[in-house]
């Protein structure tokens, strides 16, 4: 049956099963992000966010997550989730499982030793223009965050089994305690050592770094680790709950990962190549910190890094959540060699990501001078206004972002890591050269805007280049239904911006209250106005004839009890 078959456009485009688990998944994903939310201003707090502390913090705990993505999470996606699957079908596959599972968590625990060794190593490789004091403070919160590293991968390990035995609910839920943890001892090191200090302008930019004292570093880095350790920890009993019992499995028939190693080593090579970019990037972003000593209003990296945690905010709460639901069933698709099934999967996610995306977009870029406010309620105005540019720059690339990891998916489920890594060259050359573009041509204080930027267009280069090789291999990927929906769901949106836009101009500026009173009229303004703006562009969405706006918001609405035709 062709996608294009009226029978495929029917009210609800994702099945039942699916919408529940998006559901269980975004629920889960918005507790975390709320308590993220919360845990970040409380950090800000602490820390401040143009500051050289703020700065050596984030570069040291960004580097376990960058490790990860870099040894494990990039491989365990594209192998796991699709072997299991395989395994589970097939007798015998339990001790398949268990045997990935033993090699992992060993490898893991080898890299980590040898990493948290390597700590000044790392932290030379990401920065550029730190003092030697700034880069001695980065050291030592990074002996204490490198540990995580392997806490992630088990994390990661158990997460993704349970996602293949379709419990999708818990490798979502379990960072909230992350976050639980990391709040608790936030407001301790509040307790016992008060807010950060605001350098003034003739203060030494090192004379601040050198209040860092052994108790404060561990207590600061100590608790971020201990977090990611019961992030971890907390998988086990739902691990056990869904049937499945860990064994320590070291062999196996001969050529029994054979497949997983081919995969896995492309993978592997995609992901260490996207890395590469990451690190040219920090290092213009940690340049930008250095060039800027202590001035408030240009971006470094601990910017970057917040600007990407309200940017990525409505990616992980509804499009991960979909992508994630959907790749079990493409890998069961493309273990069937069943492209059809897989193109009509592929159509349906993007266009339902679609719809999502493009409001996200526009709410992103109208209400950044607002949400930037409730994510770091306590930062300056000028730090703010740094932070909003650059989540400017990066809402230009929301809808491509969506796209591209649910294209991804569609190739991991047909064991093609190979594809992936030939089109993140051009895309880490992308990022890359905007990057270090700003640099020779514009002013630091532009240079991390430039990096937002850079990685808004690699995401469209990755997507049009993901799309044109898999259009190849699915037979097509219903194209013309695919971007009558999108230019439908943008017309849609137009009004909707263009009304929340005009209201922003009328509304009193919350910059001109003190911090709390200001956060408190931020964060209503932001509800107010995103409220408006979805219903503006809902009724925009009815009007044209955009039938997937049913899987976005009646579902929801019929789980809070509603009657929905």
């Amino acid at each position: 049956m062709a996608i294009e078959d009226a029978a495929i456009e029917d009210a609800d485009l994702l099945p039942t099963s699916l919408r529940r688990n998006t559901a269980i998944m975004a629920a889960g994903t918005a507790t975390s992000r709320a308590l993220g939310l919360v845990r970040n201003a409380l950090l800000i707090t602490v820390i401040g966010v143009n500051a050289g502390a703020a700065n050596a913090f984030d570069v040291a705990n960004k580097l376990p997550g960058v490790l990860l993505t870099l040894l494990a999470t990039g491989v365990l996606n594209a192998i796991l989730v699709p072997q299991v699957v395989r395994a589970m079908a097939r007798p015998g596959g339990h001790h398949t499982v268990n045997r990935i599972v033993t090699l992992g968590i060993t490898a893991m625990l080898g890299v980590t030793l040898v990493f948290t060794a390597a700590a000044p190593l790392l932290i030379a490789s990401y920065t550029d223009g730190f003092s030697p004091e700034l880069r001695a403070l980065a050291v030592a919160f990074a002996l204490w965050t490198i540990p995580q590293l392997f806490f992630y991968g088990v994390y990661t390990l158990f997460g993704q089994i349970l996602n293949a035995r379709s419990r999708f609910g818990p490798f979502m839920w379990a960072p909230a305690a992350n976050n639980v943890i990391a709040i608790a001892g936030l407001i301790v090191f509040l307790v016992l050592f008060g807010p950060h200090a605001i350098p003034s302008n003739g203060d030494d930019p090192t004379a601040l770094v050198g209040t860092w004292d052994a108790g404060k570093i561990a207590l600061l880095a100590g608790v971020a680790t201990l977090g990611i350790v019961a992030q971890a920890l907390v998988l086990i009993g739902p691990l056990i709950k869904s049937g499945y019992r860990w064994r320590w499995q070291w062999s196996g028939p001969k050529g029994e990962l054979d497949g997983i190693k081919r995969v896995a080593g492309w993978a592997l090579a995609a992901v260490l190549l996207e890395q590469v970019g990451i690190l040219f990037v920090t290092r213009v972003a940690t340049h930008a910190a250095a060039q800027a000593g202590q001035a408030p209003d240009v971006a470094g990296n601990t910017a970057l890094t917040n600007a990407l945690m309200l940017y990525l905010l409505p990616h992980s709460l509804v499009t991960v959540s979909i992508v994630t639901a959907l790749f079990t069933g493409m890998a069961r698709l493309g273990a069937a060699n069943d492209m059809a099934g897989l193109r009509a999967e592929l159509s349906r996610g993007l266009r339902t990501i679609g719809i999502f995306t493009i409001y996200a977009t526009a709410a992103l870029a109208v209400l950044a001078p607002l949400a930037v406010r409730v994510t770091a309620p306590t930062a300056s105005a000028a730090e703010l206004a740094s932070i909003a540019r650059v989540v400017l720059a990066l809402s230009a690339g929301l809808v491509s972002l969506g796209a591209m990891i649910l294209v991804k998916q569609a190739y991991l489920a047909l064991q093609d890591a190979r594809s992936l890594f030939w089109i993140q060259i051009p895309m880490t050359a992308t990022l890359i050269l905007i990057a270090y573009g700003a640099q020779v041509f514009l002013g630091y204080r532009w240079w991390v805007v430039a990096i937002g930027a850079g990685m808004a267009t690699s995401y469209a280069v990755a997507t049009a280049l993901r799309l044109g090789g898999l259009r190849r291999r699915l037979g097509g990927l219903d194209g013309r239904r695919v971007l009558s929906t999108h230019v439908r769901a943008f017309l849609a949106v137009l009004p909707a911006a263009a009304v929340g836009w005009g209201v922003l101009r009328v509304i009193p500026d919350p910059a001109g209250l003190s911090r709390w009173p200001a956060f408190g009229a931020s964060a209503g303004w932001c509800l107010a106005i995103g409220a408006l703006m979805a219903v503006i562009y809902g009724v925009g969405l009815v009007l044209l004839r955009v039938d997937e706006w049913r899987t976005v918001i009646m579902g929801p609405l019929r789980r809070l009890g509603f009657r929905v035709p």
